[in-house]
């Protein structure tokens, strides 16, 4: 029998036509190896220039930031209808915020090669009624919005950034480009201002525990005694808006509280270990501010006195010079566990358990570096405000700091009398009301207080009784809360805090 005949024609059917196909995938994978590599490489570029606009944004809320803090620190916010026709000083073309923004941006760089070109403007706060354009120079604003809620806006663009494989599509070159707004807000008379009527007041941490009274001991001019008739407030408590708005040199406070040079003293006398008020030894008069007792041992009027806070748990950040005393410690570092409200009845705690005295001597010399507490005629160590021939009154605005000797910076090479932006003798201090009705301070014992505002001040020096010659920087009030206007308060480092936000 035959072997069946088998067509090779019929064998493999269609493999003629699949050899025609032999090598097809090496091909579709040579030209999806273009696609990708083409991917790959725009990818790079992509991210490069991705990571090129997250340093430009850097830089920008950096240089938002510092401006901000400039404009916290300038006092213009205790000025805010502009009356000393300084602001542009401040946040002109050439002023001290527009030009901390342009020295942030230059340390900045973009693309690890040079800083970007940047453009300053300001303009009024959120919530604020009647905002303002942005403008340039700021001197011409004379709105009481920007005064109290600032904004600086910075933009920062890098043209010409290198590329690396777009440039085979011709594309030779980019530009990245960030913005940034950061606020300085100032509570002080914003009824009316904010959207929900209210204030919103400031809660800075680190304020220092000296309960100052609500009185301004240079408004009007010193004089011994200085009574609810005889001295003005430092803030309404009502509104919160500053009595006497201005920025003053020479320590006078003739034009304006922002300025004024006066000295802390404690309002405490020693009985035992506790603190005996000055009118509980015979005093008639509450001296509050201006008291003089003729025996050398309080500095002559101005003068304001105040009454130690409360210092509730643990101070943090102590630094080793600093004593046992939790009183000192929060002098001398932070005393956050203390939570000052401020616009709220009887929140607050005074504590006459404690004499300060010798504690604040010894915390300011600490805090400020100052070598000696013997001497408030000249720097001793610590950092100070420029003046002409009176240690403690400035002389010239902005209110420029220059490095003391004893600052921890010159050790890294930082000259004494170089001007720096920030300083350790920086200071809030809380503010109370002491025309509330019905109060008593209780010698010896803790009493509950209302914070009308704080005070922001400059630490000239200390001498060994624990007088403290202060320069007020700024002020911002919340009012005592009666009439039912005070929401919820910002956080903050200062009575003026400052943050990014994203403009309305």
């Amino acid at each position: 029998m035959k072997k069946p005949v088998i067509s090779r024609a019929h064998a493999v059917p269609g493999n003629e036509v699949r050899s025609n196909e032999r090598g097809i995938t090496m091909a579709l994978v040579a030209v999806a190896m273009v696609a990708i590599v083409a991917m790959a490489a725009l990818s790079i570029d992509v991210v490069t220039l991705y990571l090129d606009r997250e340093e430009a944004q850097r830089s920008a809320d950096e240089a938002a930031l510092a401006a901000a803090r400039v404009l916290a620190v300038s006092g213009i916010t205790g000025d805010p209808s502009n009356k000393s026709g300084d602001w542009g000083q401040v946040c002109g073309p050439g002023g001290t915020a527009t030009l901390a923004a342009q020295a942030v941006v230059g340390q900045n760089t973009v693309a690890n090669s040079v800083p970007g070109t940047i453009n300053v403007s300001y303009s009024a706060g959120t919530g604020s009624v009647g905002s303002i354009t942005s403008n340039a120079d700021c001197q011409t604003l004379t709105s009481t919005a920007f005064g109290s809620n600032p904004l600086v806006t910075v933009k920062v663009t890098r043209a010409g950034l290198p590329t690396f494989f777009s440039r085979i599509w011709g594309n030779t070159s980019n530009s990245v480009s960030a913005t940034a707004t950061a606020e300085a807000y100032n509570p002080s008379g914003t009824v009316g201002n904010e959207t929900s009527g209210t204030i919103t007041p400031v809660q800075p941490t680190c304020v220092k525990p000296w309960v100052v009274p609500n009185r301004d001991p240079l408004n009007p001019a010193p004089k011994p005694f200085c009574t609810a008739t005889g001295c003005a407030t430092l803030v309404s408590a009502t509104d919160g808006s500053i009595t006497n708005p201005g920025i003053s040199l020479q320590g006078t406070g003739a034009t304006g509280v922002i300025g004024e040079t006066f000295t802390l003293v404690s309002d405490c006398q020693k009985n035992g270990g506790n603190c005996t008020l000055r009118r509980d030894k015979g005093v008639t008069v509450p001296p509050q501010a201006n008291f003089s007792n003729g025996t050398g041992n309080i500095p002559q009027p101005p003068n304001l006195l105040y009454v130690p806070g409360l210092v509730a748990g643990t101070p943090t950040a102590v630094p080793t010079c600093s004593g046992a005393e939790a009183y000192e410690q929060a002098i001398t570092g932070c005393d956050q566990p203390t939570n000052y409200q401020c616009g709220v009845q009887n929140a607050n705690v005074v504590d006459l358990g404690i004499n300060p005295n010798q504690a604040t001597a010894n915390g300011v010399q600490c805090l400020t570096n100052q070598s000696n507490s013997g001497d408030v005629t000249a720097p001793t160590g610590q950092d100070y405000l420029q003046y002409d021939t009176t240690f403690g009154d400035p002389s010239v605005y902005p209110f420029q700091i220059l490095a003391g000797s004893g600052n921890p910076m010159t050790g890294a090479g930082l000259a004494a009398g170089t001007p720096i932006t920030g300083s350790a003798s920086i200071v809030s201090l809380p503010i109370y009301d002491d025309q509330q009705a019905g109060l008593t301070i209780n010698s010896g014992a803790q009493t509950n207080v209302t914070f009308v505002g704080f005070l922001q001040v400059f630490i000239d020096a200390v001498d060994g009784k624990g007088n403290v010659m202060v320069t007020v920087l700024n002020v911002s009030g919340c009012s005592n809360g009666l009439g039912g206007n005070v929401g919820t308060p910002i956080p903050g480092t200062s009575p003026v805090p400052v943050r990014l936000i994203t403009p309305p």
